[in-house]
């Protein structure tokens, strides 16, 4: 049998071959029964041969005996051992990392990060400055804790809602469906956001070689760029297609209008031979608002070139993300070009032409190198010559332009 030196080293060489191999509770079961085997003064014995602690292996022989508690299957401590949280030594800890990133304080003069950027080492700083040790890793543990994460602004406030919004929704739907039915033709319109022409960052990521991205410059100058565009959609909701007049120009609503009427002359007019009347639905604001005289004027030199009786339907104040456009057109326009320079004009209409889904959307795109001056208000007696009749329901939304050689029979819905 082994003394002394020889069975000290023998003891370490069997306890390290299996040692790393086992988690806490293994390793102190080992070691207690090597101190069993020796007898007395085994603890002391395996302490020196193992370099745990004498505690340690008699907490282990204890629990052999059956005289303590032992950690269920799968655990390593009792629920409550090992080392106590932060939050158990500091109780406050909790309470003081909230009130800096609560999101109610955001604009509270009062709070000491309300212009600065709240990473984890300057939160950690600022606990550090009320009394708490804590570490920037603390931090994020705490947070995750808490429910935390890093995230971005989105976009679901649409602002006051009108008390009639969901009547106008309703309403524009039941007209557009009459008009469906009948055969005639619906279109929604929307200008896209403008767009710098030349080799500026696009949003988005698309497929490249790895550490190839495409390079663009730093910043976005006007001056530097090739131009900048506008793009007025067109979606035919009957046929899901998409037609689009990329203006250099200003986006006014003489710009609009020439945009439908683009449409109207090479695409609609073939599409819907027989139809007398077209349904347009359009946001309440920007180059096609409801408010706008110019628009109304434009709209009745259309209705006069075209023969065609034009309603308009205006989604209500703030609701212009629920235009049909947006989601059915726009939306997928912006994916197919996510990530890529508008190096040029040709490319920006060969993006827009090559936009399709799964659901049969085509586009067709054309370049408008017209002038489109702003600040052109019409007369008075200009105004007097539309042939305008508002609706019953909501008439400065919805309303219809007579040509002035056609006949007199408004349907009013």
């Amino acid at each position: 049998m082994l003394t002394g030196m020889h069975e000290t080293t023998a003891i370490a060489e069997r306890y390290a071959r299996v040692a790393g191999s086992l988690d806490e509770r293994g390793r102190r079961a080992v070691a207690a029964t090597e101190a069993l085997a020796v007898g007395r003064g085994g603890i002391a014995q395996v302490a020196q041969a193992t370099g745990l602690a004498r505690e340690v292996i008699a907490r282990g022989i204890r629990e052999l005996r059956g005289e303590v508690p032992v950690a269920a299957p799968g655990r390593v401590r009792l629920p409550g051992g090992g080392r106590k949280t932060a939050e158990t030594h500091d109780p406050t800890l909790r309470t003081d990392l909230e009130q800096l990133v609560e999101p109610a304080t955001r604009g509270d003069p009062a709070s000491p990060l309300r212009w600065t950027c709240k990473s984890l080492r300057k939160l950690a700083a600022e606990l550090q400055q009320r009394g708490h040790r804590v570490s920037h890793q603390k931090v994020a543990d705490v947070l995750h804790a808490l429910h935390y994460s890093l995230q971005g602004n989105r976009k679901t406030r649409e602002g006051a809602s009108h008390p009639d919004r969901d009547a106008q929704f309703a309403y524009i739907n039941t007209t557009a469906q009459t008009a469906l039915a009948a055969g005639e033709p619906v279109i929604s319109v929307d200008t896209k956001k403008k767009e710098l022409v030349g080799d500026f960052k696009n949003g988005g990521q698309e497929w490249q070689p790895k550490g190839r991205p495409a390079e663009v410059r730093v910043h976005n100058f006007l001056q530097q760029a090739v131009g900048r565009v506008s793009p007025y959609g067109v979606y035919d909701l009957a046929r899901n297609e998409g037609w689009v007049n990329v203006g250099i120009d200003h986006d006014t609503a003489t710009f609009a209008v020439e945009s439908m009427r683009r449409w109207w002359t090479k695409a609609g007019r073939d599409r819907y031979p027989q139809t007398q009347r077209l349904l347009i639905t359009a946001d309440g604001g920007g180059s096609n608002g409801s408010r706008l005289r110019l628009w109304k004027y434009e709209l009745q030199q259309l209705a006069d070139e075209t023969g065609l009786t034009i309603t308009v339907c205006h989604y209500p104040p703030g609701t212009s993300k629920w235009n049909k456009i947006e989601h059915c057109l726009v939306a997928f326009i912006t994916q197919n070009w996510r990530g890529r320079p508008l190096l040029s004009y040709a490319v920006i209409l060969s993006l827009i032409a090559a936009t399709t889904t799964t659901r049969g959307l085509t586009v067709e795109s054309y370049l408008d190198t017209n002038t489109y001056p702003t600040g052109i208000t019409p007369t008075d007696a200009q105004m007097a010559t539309i042939q305008l009749q508002r609706h019953a329901f909501h008439g400065e939304w919805n309303y219809t332009i007579e040509p002035h050689a056609a006949r007199s029979d408004i349907l009013i819905i």
